[in-house]
């Protein structure tokens, strides 16, 4: 069928998602990994780290029992030094889970950082397609599979739990040191196989981000063939094809502002014409601009009779969100109303005063 994407993407397309920060990557690979990573380091440091802060608890209880340091201030300098204490004993740790995460990440989307990725993006706050990523089918999958994970993470946790409730009563008479121990080896082989659980939930959900991302970036035979045609000409002449399209768009941008019915200004760096002939559902932007462009739009607004209303919070929501010849967003229908009713009573008026 016609339009219809079955094509792999080519380099380009590919490269152009990644620019745009589109890499297939699995948070919950990343989180099972660190914490795997974590279970490990606690194992290796943990009985270093208990003594370590029991030693400093018991110097801190011992200093506290002097009157002189409680009424002379020093109880800062001994919460300062415990807290210190409670850092370093944790900083191995967290020290390890940060380096995992950053490379467990760098493996799954590459050495080749993006930092255009980190740009915001003002469609993405849009709450209608926030609302359809809520909804949509991608979003069913999530909800499942944190379902699934919950369920096999539980399920692993039981087994292993379970076998161990009989003993529990032969604990009763242990010292503290021996109990804690035990509680201790416990806790540690029940959250190392949920770990090992989780990571491989991460395993196949990294197949299904792969693949989702793989579909997402396929294309149509018109789209490869566009890109092959762009290709095959030199550099020179791309460019100049680019900025022949773009005039005529600017001129075919231009042409519509004397039909629109009103230009809302930021007043002087933004400038969105807006039309509405009551056929359509929602109000259209025929042409926008900053700057330059946003001065031509209203010179030729003031040629042609054509209201301009400032309202900079609406202009620069309309210059982020709305491409030209789209229609306005739901969010943005009441604000656009009012200035159209404004603009309408004006013209109304007018009408009146010069019958």
């Amino acid at each position: 069928m016609a339009g219809e994407k079955t094509e792999k993407a080519t380099p380009k397309k590919r490269e152009e998602a990644r620019k745009k920060g589109q890499v297939a990557r699995s948070q919950d690979l990343t989180g099972a990994s660190v914490m795997l990573v974590g279970i490990f380091v606690l194992g290796v440091t943990g009985a270093g780290m208990a003594g370590r802060m029991a030693e400093s608890l018991r110097g801190t209880l011992q200093a506290i029992s002097d009157p002189d340091v409680v009424t002379h201030g020093g109880v800062g300098t001994l919460m300062l030094q415990a807290g210190t204490t409670v850092g370093l004993a944790v900083a191995p740790v967290a020290l390890a889970c940060a380096l995992t995460a950053i490379l467990v990440t760098g493996i799954q989307v590459g050495p080749k950082p993006r930092p255009g990725a980190l740009r915001p993006d003002p469609k993405r706050m849009n709450p209608i397609s926030g609302a359809k990523n809520l909804f949509g089918p991608n979003a069913l999958f999530e909800t499942g599979k944190n379902l699934v994970k919950i369920g096999v993470v539980a399920a692993v946790t039981l087994a292993a739990l379970l076998p161990h409730l009989p003993e529990m009563a032969s604990l009763v008479g242990m010292t503290p040191a021996d109990l804690a121990a035990r509680l201790a080896s416990d806790i540690k082989g029940i959250a190392l196989r949920a770990a090992v659980a989780y990571f491989l939930i991460g395993v196949v959900d990294l197949f299904y981000q792969r693949w989702r991302h793989e579909k997402s970036l396929r294309m149509d035979h018109q789209e490869i063939k566009e890109e092959q045609k762009q290709y095959a000409l030199p550099a020179e002449v791309r460019g100049a094809m680019r900025r022949r399209q773009m005039a005529n768009a600017r001129a075919r941008m231009m042409a519509a502002v004397p039909e629109a019915d009103v230009v809302v200004t930021n007043p002087t760096h933004y400038s969105v014409a807006l039309k509405y002939d009551g056929s359509s559902s929602a109000p259209e932007v025929v042409a926008k601009g900053k700057d330059i462009i946003a001065l031509r739009i209203r010179e030729i607004a003031r040629e042609h009779g054509v209201p301009i209303v400032p309202d900079p919070p609406l202009a620069r929501s309309l210059h982020a969100t709305v491409e030209v010849g789209e229609q306005i967003p739901e969010e943005l229908f009441q604000a656009v109303a009012q200035v159209l009713a404004y603009v309408y009573r004006v013209a109304g008026r007018r009408r009146l005063a010069s019958a």
